[in-house]
């Protein structure tokens, strides 16, 4: 799957969870079907939030 077959939906900053990796999988697991795919990052300039971002696996384009 190419870049410009993603787009992004929304994007949140939040505060880090050990265990927020756990609601992603489950969320990828269960909506991938509906091209929906999430993603889970530490913040690179304050490690103690996260960003959790909703991305359109169809693209723009469909």
């Amino acid at each position: 799957m190419s870049s410009d077959q993603i787009r992004l939906l929304s994007s949140i900053k939040m505060e880090k969870c050990r265990d927020a990796y756990k609601m992603v999988d489950c969320l990828n697991r269960t909506l991938k079907e509906r091209d929906l795919m999430f993603g889970l990052a530490l913040d690179e300039d304050d490690k103690e939030q996260m960003i959790f971002t909703i991305y359109d696996t169809k693209g723009s384009g469909t």
